[in-house]
């Protein structure tokens, strides 16, 4: 069975064919997913999704991207956080991709997610894009190893891959791995340990190959296990079951969860 360990189920795009979505995910053993919060104003309709599915789990937390919108304390983080079926903070991070000029309130946001996720005791999800050196830099300052977690949907070299391993972080491969020019992140994905790797749809996004360019959903994320066994030359059941106990053990789910029945 597989795991989609980063999508947004709520977003417009996918919220209107949920059922369907689900059955989706049935159909090609996906067994759970974890429904990412990316600002405080939705951070409702993300955990009604937890709450209404055995199945789906959610975090919370701002995305970098989201520079007009209410910024979450560190108090506020961590009430939320211990609302039934919250398993991590996020998705946090920096991303000086998108965005330019003074970039210091992602650096402040950064900070209050890390040290909510030290008070909550829950892992953090990290996004970081054209930001490694300063992702990095902030997560020691900060002792983000302390409650652990993921950098998702990775797409860094393997000295940055290998940095946050050092952190105690999993490396989570989207649908990007499958590209053909992926190559650095192909080679990525051959040294990371099984035990510390997670996979993703981070879907609405980044649909893998053969559906690159179209919608994304939680039932492809087998396509991103496929290419990675390909790469390591293991069986694609040896990549799922890894990553499945790893997003159980990272996330504390309770393993009797693993039956959403």
């Amino acid at each position: 069975m597989f795991v989609d360990s980063h999508c947004h189920l709520d977003f417009p795009e996918l919220a209107a064919e949920l059922p369907a979505l689900l059955d989706a995910m049935a159909a090609a053993r996906v067994t759970h997913a974890l429904c990412i919060s990316v600002n405080l104003p939705d951070w409702p309709a993300v955990h009604a999704l937890a709450m209404a599915h055995p199945n789906l789990y959610a975090t919370v937390g701002v995305h970098p991207d989201y520079e007009e919108t209410p910024e979450p304390t560190v108090d506020d983080l961590v009430a939320l956080a211990a609302r039934p079926k919250i398993v991590a903070i996020g998705e946090t991070g920096l991303d000086y991709y998108r965005l330019s000029g003074d970039l210091e309130w992602q650096r402040r946001r950064f900070r209050v997610h890390i040290r909510a996720a030290r008070k909550a005791a829950k892992p953090l999800v990290i996004h970081t894009r054209s930001a490694a050196e300063d992702t990095l830099a902030i997560m020691r300052e900060e002792t983000a190893g302390e409650p652990g977690g993921v950098m998702h949907c990775f797409t860094e070299t393997w000295n940055v891959a290998r940095a946050a391993l050092d952190l105690g972080f999993h490396i989570s491969f989207s649908g990007i791995v499958t590209f053909k020019n992926a190559l650095a992140l192909k080679d990525v994905a051959q040294r990371v340990p099984l035990d510390r790797m997670l996979i993703e749809t981070d879907s609405p996004y980044l649909a893998p190959v053969p559906y690159r360019g179209k919608r994304n959903q939680p039932a492809f994320v087998p396509h991103v296990a496929v290419e990675i066994a390909r790469l390591r030359g293991v069986p694609v059941d040896t990549i799922a079951r890894a990553t499945t106990d790893n997003f159980f053990r990272l996330f504390r789910i309770d393993t009797d969860a693993r039956d959403p029945r």
